[in-house]
């Protein structure tokens, strides 16, 4: 790997400061359904705020002229001037319990373990979709790989990949082992693409401690999983469109059209999403999850994971202060026993994990 200690910790602490960041910034808007690209568009400029450069705004006045936007319940704790530490959000959740799954069963760790951690960790009612599947089939007796397709339609959607981030982290530069530790989790829960989906977002993510920048740790990170695949066919697709030199908007409208017909929650349009807020944030990390953000879609998921590619790439040390600052190194979490835990905590231990191996 190479990278000496002062160097991991700060790209390990860009990737969580830059997860919960970009989790923060999409947050308001997550329902890809209603908050299409030109809604949200609409929203910023109704509010001041295009181009996007910090956190969402609060809602425009409700007088004549404005459209009424309906946010997430939790906007008031998410947009500029309101936030003090992040939300709790299933996005940073699971980066957390990943961490847990680490220290506490190291990295042989078996499917039925991450399933018992979650029983043990993590309130039913903080799951959803393919997770709430599989914790329930879990509930029931079920041992993988049944807990992934039993009564499961989302078993390919994109709760797998936002499981991914910890197998990164904790695998500087060795994409390859990161994307056979988030298999080996997804397959709780996912099949196909939602398990392919996990495996190149930890292999982006420890791509990206060696890269020279996001196109080199996406070519990289497509190594990881098969080349037949959707997914690895619609991120090629991205990164084509954009060496052909078209504009973001442009080449959000074509592979809209390529994946026509998937849910907003499934994995192979949100990974397009995060593909071109990578290539196209141009190795600056506002312009990064900016973009990922407008893309609509999964959107707290998608900035997360953006925010914590770009995070590690540029590390925390390149992360504008106007995204950390407000976030007062605190996290919310519903896993039992980390709730207000500290960001630079986290970010230690994951950094004595990555040092282990």
């Amino acid at each position: 790997m190479g990278l000496q200690h002062a160097e991991l910790t700060d790209r390990i602490l860009g990737g969580w400061s830059g997860r919960v960041a970009g989790n923060m910034l999409g947050k308001p808007v997550e329902r890809g359904d209603y908050w299409t690209r030109e809604r949200i568009d609409r929203y910023l400029r109704a509010t001041g705020a295009l181009p996007l450069t910090d956190y969402l705004p609060g809602p425009p006045p409700d007088a004549l002229g404005f459209e009424r936007f309906e946010l997430r319940p939790e906007w008031r704790e998410c947009v500029r001037g309101r936030i003090h530490g992040s939300c709790r959000d299933d996005d940073v959740d699971y980066a957390i319990l990943g961490l847990h799954l680490l220290e506490t069963h190291g990295f042989t760790f078996t499917t039925e373990q991450v399933g018992e951690l979650w029983l043990l960790c993590l309130p039913y009612r903080q799951t959803f979709t393919a997770e709430r599947a599989a914790y329930r089939n879990l509930a029931n007796g079920l041992r993988p790989p049944l807990t992934a397709t039993r009564d499961n339609p989302y078993r390919e959607w994109i709760g797998a990949l936002i499981r991914a981030d910890i197998f990164g982290w904790t695998c500087p530069g060795d994409p390859r082992r990161a994307a056979a530790l988030a298999r080996r989790d997804a397959v709780l829960s996912h099949t196909g693409n939602g398990v392919y989906g996990a495996m190149w977002a930890a292999a982006l993510i420890a791509a990206a401690f060696t890269s020279a920048g996001p196109r080199a740790a996406l070519d990289t990170a497509l190594t990881a999983v098969p080349a037949s695949s959707r997914l690895a066919r619609t991120v090629r697709h991205t990164t084509a469109l954009h060496e052909a030199g078209l504009p973001w908007a442009a080449a959000l409208a074509e592979l809209e059209r390529e994946t026509a017909g998937l849910h907003w929650i499934h994995t192979v349009p949100n990974a397009a999403v995060i593909t071109a807020g990578l290539l196209y944030g141009a190795g600056d990390f506002t312009r990064t999850v900016a973009l990922t953000v407008r893309g609509g879609l999964d959107t707290d998921s998608n900035g997360a994971t953006a925010g914590s590619v770009a995070g590690v790439l540029y590390g925390a040390s390149g992360i504008p202060r106007h995204w950390t600052d407000p976030l007062e190194d605190l996290v919310r979490s519903a896993v039992f026993g980390f709730d207000g835990v500290r960001i630079g905590e986290l970010a230690a231990r994951t950094v004595r994990l990555a040092q282990a191996h």
